[in-house]
């Protein structure tokens, strides 16, 4: 079993739960050393003085911060100290919200708050309350000496801690060239956006995560493990094929792609069953 993240308390009004915090994620990164290509020995990174390009003792470091260019306000630990945030190990609820009213670029990385020794009987309360109210609790959280902010949300019978990006950290939509008129404006017409409707149908599912892989690293590792056995082998990997785009400035016959789209989406069977049944409607949409 993973090992927990720390042993805290959530709290809420005079209420106290306490709990274990584990992390939610798991790490497949695939980690490379960078090599010599002449000989293959590893590439080792020095702390050198830009100036004299003499190596520099760790004890001789120090964290600046540039203020302006070229001058810095250097800081050690005791400052660090001075404004550090007391680690209390508890994640302290300061209001309820609706978990509908924040944006999806809120959301960063999840943790799962588990009940601790006696806590079962209030974990199950909070976690009751907050999934027939819709509500979920926005609290600040110290997590490896770093702030966040977090909302904790019911997910099944586990208390999912979410951390949050501040709101000062989420660029500013309007800083980006996003087409902000209706469809009107660009042309749209209502047989598109039926076909376009209907081709979002014709692909929709019941969500399971478990049917999504990361196919690219799966590749990845079998290629490394092919060349692995032929480490005289100097080819590259072979590019993958690309697929039409519709980006590039000419004009697209979107009706034309909408209707392949729909008879590439619909399952055999149910296509077969639509002629059948319907021919002249069938005729008609195509």
């Amino acid at each position: 079993m993973a090992r927990p993240i720390w042993k805290g308390h959530i709290t809420f009004g005079l209420v106290t739960i306490p709990v274990v915090v584990h992390s939610a994620e798991k790490q497949f990164d695939l980690h490379f050393r960078l090599l010599d290509s002449r000989n293959h020995a590893r590439v080792r990174y020095e702390r050198v003085n830009e100036e004299t390009g003499e190596e520099v003792p760790w004890q001789d470091i120090v964290k600046g911060f540039e203020y302006e260019e070229g001058r810095y306000v250097l800081l050690n630990d005791a400052d660090f100290e001075k404004v550090a945030i007391e680690v209390n190990k508890s994640v302290e609820i300061e209001n309820f919200v609706n978990g509908k009213d924040i944006g999806y670029e809120y959301f960063d990385k999840p943790y799962y708050l588990v009940p601790d020794k006696k806590g079962e009987k209030v974990y199950v309360l909070l976690r009751e309350v907050l999934r027939r109210s819709g509500k979920v609790g926005i609290a600040k959280v110290v997590i490896r000496t770093r702030q966040y902010l977090a909302a904790l949300i019911p997910q099944g019978h586990v208390l999912v801690l979410e951390l949050l990006r501040f709101h000062q950290e989420i660029r500013n939509v309007k800083e980006l060239d996003v087409p902000e008129a209706g469809v009107k404006s660009y042309k749209i017409s209502e047989k598109e956006l039926t076909l376009a409707q209907q081709l979002v149908e014709s692909m929709s599912t019941k969500w399971e995560p478990q049917r999504y892989q990361d196919d690219y690293r799966d590749a990845l590792l079998k290629w490394i493990e092919k060349k692995s056995k032929s480490a005289q082998s100097r080819t590259s990997i072979p590019p993958v094929a690309k697929e039409e785009k519709t980006g590039s400035g000419k004009v697209v016959d979107i009706m034309s792609l909408l209707k392949k789209s729909v008879q590439k989406a619909q399952p055999s069977g149910r296509a077969k069953k639509r002629k059948s049944s319907s021919p002249r409607k069938s005729r008609k949409a195509s």
